[in-house]
């Protein structure tokens, strides 16, 4: 992740109030680039979810080996899977999967969207969750092309899943798979283009935990007194008082029409 505080704090200066999420669902998929990308935008709202006993699942599209310097890929591939399933584990999910997709030159097209659609029709959620799939933050600081191709490959992959005739080579396999049209929205966090918010008030500590699950890629990143707990206030706070609430997340909500 790259937005700064400063640029979270400026996209906020006359900032549109939230409205509330629709939480009446039971199963999510978040589908996102890297480990750590959920937890620094979205970990505190699924740990609510989760206590709220929802069942949550995670996708990695890639391992993340590309995401410390000091590391070669085959080692950083190891360590970074752990410390997302420990992260995850904190905040309740225990479904933790990863594509396999090569980290930091993901590509958006055909391939990624059947990797990711299977991932949809094997664990049938209500909900799709992801990244910011715009070029910014909000503000001059652009987003990583992982995350971009990631989102916009989610966005049809949800609709692929559910058409018989799109991947069909995955239908009546061993594993079982069906179409599933069943998603009723994908959400970004921390997109510019976010309308909605959920409270992670009683979770935001769990949520910092869990990010600070990422050590070893945080001691990577060589960001000089890092502070997890400052870093998601930044994000959290300003959040929050847009949904009349001490911390929140935000979300793009794009609900899923059938129609081709």
């Amino acid at each position: 992740m790259s937005r700064t505080r400063r640029e979270v704090h400026a996209g906020a200066m006359d900032p549109e109030p939230l409205e509330p999420l629709d939480e009446t669902w039971e199963r999510a998929l978040c589908v996102v680039a890297h480990p750590d990308d959920m937890e620094f935008g979205a970990a505190a709202a699924v740990a609510r979810w989760t206590g709220q006993g929802k069942t949550v699942g995670y996708c990695m599209v890639t391992s993340g080996e590309a995401g410390i310097d000091g590391l070669a890929p085959d080692e950083c591939r190891d360590v970074r899977e752990a410390e997302q399933v420990e992260s995850a584990r904190l905040v309740g999910v225990d479904h933790v999967e990863f594509l396999g997709l090569p980290d930091g030159v993901l590509e958006y097209g055909v391939p990624l969207r059947a990797a990711i659609a299977r991932a949809v029709r094997a664990f049938r959620p209500d909900v799709v969750v992801t990244g910011n799939f715009r070029d910014t933050w909000g503000g001059r600081t652009l987003n990583q092309a992982d995350h971009i191709a990631t989102g916009r490959a989610v966005l049809d992959a949800v609709r692929d899943a559910s058409n018989r005739w799109v991947f069909a080579d995955q239908l009546g396999s061993a594993d079982g798979l069906e179409p599933w049209g069943g998603v009723r929205e994908v959400w970004a966090f921390g997109s510019p283009r976010a309308t909605h918010g959920v409270d992670t008030t009683a979770t935001f500590d769990v949520g910092v935990a869990s990010l600070e699950a990422h050590r070893a890629y945080l001691d990577g990143l060589g960001w000089k007194d890092f502070d997890a707990r400052e870093m998601l206030e930044g994000f959290s706070r300003p959040t929050g008082q847009r949904l009349g609430v001490a911390f929140a997340a935000s979300f793009e909500v794009v609900p899923m029409g059938w129609g081709d």
